[in-house]
Order: structure tokens, then C-alpha cells, then sequence
């Protein structure tokens, strides 16, 4: 039974180390929020947002994924269609740091060994961790509080992904986020002796988008769900 145990283990690791192709590359784009402060278009990138992503494809059609993304959110009243926004004339800006992990799923196989050129929509999602600057307005003024939060959010991404040229992958996609947080626009301060500045609806949390294109590098073993 030990024996067996043993070469059980063995077949496992041996069955993971050629199981598995990695990506690692970089992500450009751009962002727009979306709440209580600003315009409400939910595709109007505005900022430049940039950073790394890494895959690990374990099968033709999953892939779980992580990255990291820096952006600066901007909301501006008078870019709004609402006349109530755009008479109050509320201005605010916020640097976010977005690290994410979550799963890419396919619509078609994603065969990274194919001697053809492939391509396929896909979906992902998973949970983000996104650390923002924490402010409050006061006398219709963006007033910084010289500290910051995190906030927990689910991205919602819908994209494309093609072959390019060897070991080269590219992709074009668009991830709303839905965070936990209503505090990204200064709204609600972060401060508890300052809940008398809260503003908008508070029954509706922060959202903000990420458009923008991946670029990755493959390297890793064959796997085995590849044919030779």
C-alpha cells in the first residue's frame, strides 16, 4: 500500500509538470468609473491604465489568471448627461492599484500548440483587491485624507484572444468591476466622523471598466492534452 501510495504521488507530479503552458505579459487600456460623481457611460475610458498579467492554461478551455493594474479614476460632474450632476460641479480623482485572480473561460479550444493560427472569445472572472485614495468633499471640494483603502470587487470581462505570431499571444477586451465599496468617489468618507459629508445613493456601490488590449508571451512544457 505504501509502494502504491508512492507511485501514485509519483504519476501525480509527473502528471502536472507536463500539464500546464504559462502566459506572462502586459496589459494597456484604459478606465472610467462609473457612481455617484461624474458621468455614468459605462465604455468612456478616460486614464491610462497599465500592468501585468500571468495565465496558467490548465486545459484547452480554462485558464486561471492573476494580474496587476494601475489606473487613476476620474469623475467629473459637467461631463455628465444628468443637469442635477452638472450644476453641482463635483470633481474627483483617485490612484487605484487593482490586483485580481479569477478563471478565463473559452468558447472554443485554446490550443496553444497548434501549428495554426487560433482565436476565441472569452469570459473571466474572479475577485479583485483594489487599493484606492480615500477623500471627501467639503464645500463642494475634493478634500485627500493622506490615506488609503482597500476595496473587494468581482470583475466581469468579456474578451477576444487570438495567436499572433510564435509564442505570442494578443487580446482585446472590456471588465466592468463591481465593487463592495462605496467609498472610491469620496462619497461616503472612509473617516466615521465625517459621515455627515456623505452624498448620492448610498444603495449603490462604486463600479469602474478596464478596456484595453493583452499582450503574452507562452513558454512552458507541452501538455498533455496537446498532441505531439
Amino acid at each position: 500500500m505504501k509502494y502504491l501510495t508512492v507511485l501514485i504521488i509519483s504519476v501525480l507530479s509527473l502528471h502536472l509538470s507536463h500539464s500546464q503552458i504559462n502566459e506572462i505579459g502586459v496589459y494597456v487600456g484604459g478606465s472610467n468609473f462609473i457612481g455617484d460623481v461624474g458621468a455614468t457611460n459605462y465604455i468612456s475610458p478616460n486614464q491610462l491604465a497599465i500592468g501585468g498579467i500571468y495565465k496558467w492554461n490548465r486545459s484547452r478551455r480554462h485558464s486561471y489568471r492573476a494580474s496587476i493594474i494601475f489606473s487613476k479614476l476620474e469623475g467629473i460632474d459637467v461631463n455628465s448627461d444628468d443637469p442635477r450632476r452638472i450644476q453641482r460641479g463635483y470633481e474627483f480623482s483617485t490612484n487605484i492599484l487593482e490586483a485580481s485572480l479569477g478563471m478565463e473561460l473559452t468558447f472554443r479550444e485554446f490550443n496553444l500548440h497548434s501549428e495554426r493560427k487560433i482565436g476565441t472569445p472569452y469570459l473571466h472572472s474572479g475577485l479583485t483587491f483594489t487599493r484606492h485614495d480615500n477623500h471627501f468633499f467639503q464645500s463642494g471640494r475634493q478634500t485627500q485624507e493622506n490615506t488609503s483603502s482597500w476595496a473587494l470587487g468581482i470583475p466581469m470581462t468579456l474578451g477576444y484572444k487570438a495567436s499572433f505570431i510564435d509564442k505570442i499571444v494578443v487580446g482585446i477586451e472590456i471588465g466592468a468591476r463591481y465593487t463592495f465599496s462605496d467609498e472610491l468617489d469620496g462619497s461616503i468618507p472612509s473617516d466615521p466622523n465625517r459621515q455627515a459629508l456623505r452624498f448620492g445613493n448610498i444603495n449603490n456601490n462604486d463600479w469602474y471598466v478596464f478596456s484595453g488590449i493583452t499582450l503574452t508571451y507562452t513558454f512552458g512544457e507541452n501538455p498533455c492534452y496537446c498532441v505531439n
